[in-house]
């Protein structure tokens, strides 16, 4: 049986890409999961190495689907393969790495009720009013700051005569700070 037996032409076209990465978008029921293993499949039947194939998901279930259906189609060498979500494929990263960002193997990953409980006591320590700064618009804005790569320092600096923005630098500073301390992120 042909491996691109029973797919269409844009299903054919993820699966015949080996030159670098393939982004597959598509929706619910649509044939991904089938798409990826045949993909991967094919990578190895290239000489691909299984250890250097990352496929990422959205869901653990979807990560878990993959990679039975991996292990089903290749068999040995699947268990190299990282199928996972992008929070558990990132975490098992900074397990490994961490070290080199200042941070042991053993961090905690902080979850929205521990964000919220830090930032609401790093606001008490600044003696900053919740009703003036709500936790939650700092969170987002530290948040924001965060996607686009900025330091509580370059937030401090772009605040400029913002002393609503200058606030949240300092709270981000402090946010920031109080994690390390707690090797958390």
């Amino acid at each position: 049986m042909n491996i691109l037996d029973g797919l269409n032409k844009e299903q054919k076209e993820a699966v015949e890409h080996i030159e670098g990465p393939c982004l597959v978008l598509a929706g619910a029921g649509s044939g991904k999961t089938k798409v990826l293993t045949m993909r991967i499949a094919n990578l190895i039947q290239h000489g691909i190495y299984s250890g250097n194939i990352l496929a990422i998901t959205f869901t653990n279930k979807a990560a878990g689907e993959l990679k039975d259906r991996i292990a089903a189609k290749i068999g040995e060498g699947s268990e190299a393969i990282w199928a996972a979500t992008f929070h558990s494929a990132c975490s098992r990263i900074l397990r490994r790495f961490g070290d080199r960002i200042g941070y042991s193997r053993n961090f905690t990953v902080y979850d929205t009720q521990d964000q919220q409980r830090l930032i609401k006591d790093c606001l008490k320590t600044l003696q900053y009013d919740e009703k003036v700064l709500p936790h939650r618009s700092v969170l987002a804005e530290i948040s924001r700051a965060k996607d686009r790569l900025a330091t509580p320092d370059q937030v401090k600096e772009e605040a400029g005569n913002d002393n609503r923005m200058a606030s949240v630098a300092k709270a981000y500073a402090l946010y920031q700070e109080r994690l390390r301390a707690s090797d958390a992120m």
